[in-house]
């Protein structure tokens, strides 16, 4: 590449990491016309955990019914929110005319019912991660969805919403990574991933994660985010697959594996994926790396660097002639560039801001039933391979 030539593409980055944050100018000028009235189904950590964004958005959602089947978390809801009824069944909520728009985060194997229910009810949908447990269920709910055009339904991979991973999709698509042939991606801690109980037998309904008839384990909590993100960033999907695990430390009576690792291979780009989790050791957290022949992109969940390879960095610190500048901002180190200049929100509320826009525009989410779908086949197989111990071929 020409030194002008590189200088104008260096510079382009500069151009755009000075972009406001947020996932699209659309966002930022849609009227607010609307307030939509939402129930929300399934009321652990992720459920009113959403509950608690939504009310950061008065002027978007307002939440006027909550159900949840433990007794427990249902006294806390209507301690917390006395005005809001609370239901043991969730259909009451689906009754309710007056609601246009559904949340579902219950355990995993309860997204085809409860979202089901929710469309043939006429309700808009947001449908947490992962959006459904085998692949039965994948290939039922896209032919169901065909016959419910005019209803918006938004998987919950809130991570693909955040600025920083737009950045990163951008360095991508525009070459600024090389050609990228590794990514290397890892979730990890270090303790039983466990809920406290109030009695034994909310056990496996309370950690429903931990056992096999309710939960796709950790590819599907975690490594699942990751996935989906390569999936999109890339536009491709792997077409193998080989995983492996075990209960390696925590001999608890769970059923699903504490430490597992998966390889995919993406053969249509020549790229690898290491995606990894384990719940005995939490040195390195969330990491994940995306390793390009120019470049390499370090993201955790709310920051990320560029650091160019040595004959890319030489030509990124020249000083240019006429400015007096190099080509690039760096970090203070001078070892890397930073995505973005400005502290980013969680991930959930720049999702949930984009459904809104959504559901006013009445378009199509950019965590749609598509995309969606593509990565819960691929937990699904990922599983497949851990559990069972074969190379598995996909069939998107």
């Amino acid at each position: 590449m020409k030194r002008r030539d590189f200088i104008q593409k260096a510079g382009a980055v500069a151009v755009v990491s000075s972009f406001p944050l947020g996932v699209g100018a659309s966002v930022l000028k849609t009227k607010q016309a609307e307030i939509f009235k939402v129930g929300i189904i399934g009321y652990g950590d992720r459920g009113s955990g959403l509950h608690r964004v939504l009310n950061g958005m008065p002027e978007k959602f307002s939440v006027r019914a909550i159900a949840e089947v433990l007794p427990f978390r249902a006294e806390t809801a209507s301690k917390n929110y006395p005005r809001i009824p609370v239901f043991e069944d969730y259909r009451r909520i689906l009754e309710n005319q007056d609601i246009d728009t559904v949340i579902v985060a219950t355990p995993l194997n309860a997204h085809f019912e409860h979202a089901q229910a929710a469309l043939e009810a006429g309700k808009n949908l947001y449908l947490e991660k992962t959006m459904l447990f085998t692949l039965e269920e994948i290939e039922a709910f896209q032919k169901l969805v065909e016959n419910y055009p005019k209803q918006t339904i938004q998987i919950g991979h809130q991570y693909r919403y955040s600025p920083i991973y737009f950045k990163v999709k951008e360095y991508i698509q525009k070459g600024w990574l090389g050609k990228v042939t590794q990514v290397s991606a890892r979730w990890d801690r270090n303790n039983s991933w466990r809920r406290p109980v109030p009695s034994p037998e909310f056990e496996r309904q309370v950690n429903w994660r931990m056992y096999k008839e309710y939960s796709g384990g950790l590819v599907a909590e975690l490594l699942s985010h990751q996935m989906d993100f390569i999936n999109w960033a890339f536009d491709t999907v792997p077409d193998r697959i080989y995983g492996t695990g075990g209960i390696d430390f925590f001999k608890d009576g769970r059923e699903t594996f504490d430490n597992v690792q998966l390889t995919l291979r993406y053969d249509k780009i020549g790229m690898v994926g290491s995606f990894g989790a384990t719940c005995g050791n939490q040195h390195e957290g969330y990491v994940f790396k995306i390793k390009g022949t120019e470049g390499t992109i370090s993201l955790l969940t709310n920051e990320g660097i560029f650091y160019p390879e040595p004959q890319t960095k030489e030509k990124l610190l020249e000083v240019d002639g006429v400015s007096g500048a190099t080509p690039i901002t760096w970090t203070q180190n001078r070892n890397g560039i930073n995505l973005v200049n400005q502290p980013t929100k969680d991930g959930t509320i720049y999702a949930l801001e984009d459904f809104y826009r959504c559901l006013v525009e009445k378009t199509d989410p950019l965590s749609n039933v598509r995309t969606g779908g593509n990565t819960a086949k691929l937990v699904a197989w990922a599983n497949q391979s851990i559990y069972g111990g074969a190379v598995l071929y996909s069939t998107f």
